[in-house]
């Protein structure tokens, strides 16, 4: 596998300092968390995506994921009026040609919350935007990564089934599966059927640890997770690609030692 080194945890501290620690302890790339100070897709494109091609020019550290930040304040696809949900298209958007300027291949959406709206409703805003953005995906040479979440953060296209189903329905070259491996522990699934079931379309992992009964994310070794059985059957189905190690917030208090801890124990399951 390809340990990728998550920068949402060092958002308090200048990138650079996350591109110089994924090069000091080995990372082979970097999952770009598109928020601000360091990467919102509107300030890539009006010229600092600059720095981050400078960045992974000088520190041989590709950008290969590139995740805005969604599903929260302001932006949900999910949720809102048409004005709404036609301003985080243009947004997202905006993430797909700012992916492309930095040099990402992959640009990673998940599907945020839904409300009180019934499931078919839901099912079927989903589809839509995914439908546009995979159509704006396909025109700037992009690959969407489709993340399931947890039920604790969504209520729609949280399992497997749904998300092969997603993938199936909308129907675009551009558009592609991944597991978190968090969100199959806490109902109860087999990661490996990501794998199984998504076939060629399973393009991406965020391999983490977790408590079980929510959806935090922990240090390898830090929580309940089988982890070394999960890899080794996500790796017997067929996967052996990227695999970012997504620290998020619990760990802003010192994000290049337990960026250094993270890669360190994940190797030790390979």
């Amino acid at each position: 596998m390809q340990f990728g080194l998550f920068t949402c945890g060092y958002q308090y501290l200048p990138l650079e300092t996350a591109f110089r620690d994924a090069a000091d302890f080995g990372y082979d790339y970097i999952e770009l968390w598109g928020g601000r100070p360091h990467a919102f897709a509107p300030d890539l494109l009006s010229g600092e995506a600059k720095e981050i091609r400078r960045l992974t020019q000088r520190y041989h550290m590709p950008v290969r994921v590139y995740t805005p930040e969604h599903n929260a304040y302001p932006y949900n696809y999910m949720l809102g009026s048409p004005l709404q949900w036609e301003s985080c298209m243009a947004y997202l958007t905006d993430a797909l040609r700012a992916a492309r300027l930095i040099g990402a291949e992959y640009t990673l959406f998940s599907v945020g919350h839904g409300g009180s709206a019934g499931a078919d409703v839901r099912w079927e805003r989903m589809l839509r935007s995914l439908r546009r953005l995979s159509a704006a995906a396909e025109q700037e040479g992009q690959k969407i990564l489709l993340e399931t979440l947890t039920p604790y953060e969504s209520n729609t296209c949280t399992r497997c089934d749904e998300l092969a189903t997603a993938i199936r329905e909308v129907n675009s070259p551009a558009l592609y599966g991944m597991c978190d491996v968090v969100v199959p522990y806490v109902q109860g699934e087999d990661a490996a059927d990501y794998v199984r079931k998504l076939g060629e379309k399973m393009a991406h992992l965020h391999l983490i640890d977790g408590d079980g009964v929510s959806e935090s994310h922990l240090i390898p070794g830090d929580g309940v997770m089988p982890l070394r059985q999960m890899v080794q059957d996500i790796r017997a189905a067929g996967y052996d690609g990227m695999a970012t190690l997504e620290l998020v917030t619990n760990y802003m208090s010192d994000p290049t030692y337990y960026a250094g801890l993270a890669l360190k124990r994940a190797k030790e399951l390979l």
